[in-house]
């Protein structure tokens, strides 16, 4: 079973994290017209529209801008580093300011209304109660907790836990697979990774189903 302490200990050091984010970056927001333009290059992966073709590429279309700058930031340096292109495109990133116009480029576009792979119905129903009630018996916690109802986020001011309702299975599936094997690490207090760690493979599934059913 997790710990309270050890929640409330991870919580406050993402929002401690997005209190620095935003205060050193609140000066001056993203520009999403400059921001179409910036986004030339990621539209191969992600499509222009944030809607990627490729369900192992994330949709950026809805995403809350200061996540999408953090991720840049983190692939240029080595924060994050579970995907060799990404970490390349990202260097192509000139300026913070480049970041912040093609973060709230895609945070402007709206999430597609299908989902790219087939749903399986009974995996999204297991997901759904994981993801709402968690797993009391391996001290897995509710997602909805950091990721709020449907996977919809909390609110743009706490980007640091990203929106996930609507995004791609296959995608979803790798970064809790990353998560878990420590590929990946730049969570705040390492939160996700403690909690991938303590999910099975049907969890993860299961999860990944469910939320890519939550599409507008």
């Amino acid at each position: 079973m997790i710990k309270k302490s050890r929640i409330l200990i991870a919580l406050l050091g993402g929002l401690a994290s997005l209190v620095l984010v935003s205060g050193a970056h609140a000066a001056k927001v993203g520009d999403p017209v400059a921001g179409e333009m910036q986004a030339g290059l990621c539209g191969g992966c992600h499509g222009g529209d944030g809607n990627s073709p490729d369900a192992t590429f994330p949709r950026l279309a809805g995403q809350y801008e200061m996540y999408i700058v953090k991720q840049i930031r983190d692939f240029q340096k080595g924060h994050r580093a579970n995907n060799d292109t990404m970490a390349g495109m990202a260097a192509m990133v000139a300026s913070l300011q480049d970041a912040k116009d093609i973060g709230s480029y895609f945070a402007a576009q709206k999430m597609a209304k299908k989902p790219l792979v087939p749903v399986d119905k009974k995996l999204a129903a297991e997901g759904k109660k994981l993801f709402y009630e968690g797993n009391p018996k391996t001290g897995v916690y509710g997602c909805v907790n950091c990721h709020g109802d449907r996977g919809k986020g909390k609110a743009p001011n706490i980007a640091v836990f990203p929106r996930i309702g609507g995004q791609h299975r296959d995608y979803i599936i790798k970064q809790l697979k990353d998560f878990k094997s420590g590929a990946r690490a730049n969570d705040p207090a390492g939160m996700m990774g403690d909690i991938a760690k303590k999910l099975s493979d049907r969890e993860v599934n299961a999860a990944a189903n469910y939320l890519s059913a939550q599409l507008p």
